[in-house]
């Protein structure tokens, strides 16, 4: 386990997002992307609102900085205030990702709440990654009811495009 890997299964994560954004939801109607469901957090957009709005919790807590608010769905009707917002969330990420060195995946950054306070850091990393593919597949099978032609997100096939020289 390293901060490498750790930074090129990252890699892998905002691809993912973005080819979802750009390849299927992007495209969809408005109605589409707010469309209620009975399932999980309900529409694409609220889906997609839960999903930018973790990834910044959890990484704000490794960073030791208070995360904001959760961002309420309503809020965010416009898919362009949406894709800058999660820009910004990404482009902090790959910050945090850019400076981690593998000594640190063992520390325990998080002060509060009293439940996070033993988890470390390659665990927090690994959660964030899943909940990712976890709601990325959740958004699949969503677009997919909705009709949208859409694509696989097997880690395997990221892989076989982006293969890490060996040292």
């Amino acid at each position: 386990m390293n901060a490498t890997a750790f930074r090129h299964f990252y890699n892998y994560h905002f691809t993912e997002n973005r080819k979802i954004w750009d390849r299927c939801i992007a495209p969809l109607s408005y109605e589409q992307f707010t469309q209620n469901v009975n399932y999980s957090h309900g529409s694409v957009r609220d889906q997609i609102v839960h999903l930018m709005s973790v990834d910044e919790l959890w990484f704000s807590e490794l960073r030791g900085v208070e995360p904001s608010e959760p961002f309420p769905p309503a809020n965010f009707d416009d898919r362009e205030t949406i894709r800058a917002h999660w820009d910004s969330v990404e482009q902090s990420m790959r910050d945090y990702l850019a400076a981690l060195q593998d000594k640190l995946l063992f520390d325990k950054p998080i002060e509060e709440p009293e439940e996070d306070k033993a988890l470390i850091v390659w665990q927090v990393l690994l959660h964030v990654a899943n909940h990712g593919t976890d709601h990325r597949a959740q958004i699949l099978r969503l677009l997919h009811d909705l009709g949208v032609k859409t694509t696989s997100q097997d880690y395997i096939f990221y892989v076989y495009d982006n293969i890490i020289p060996r040292p």
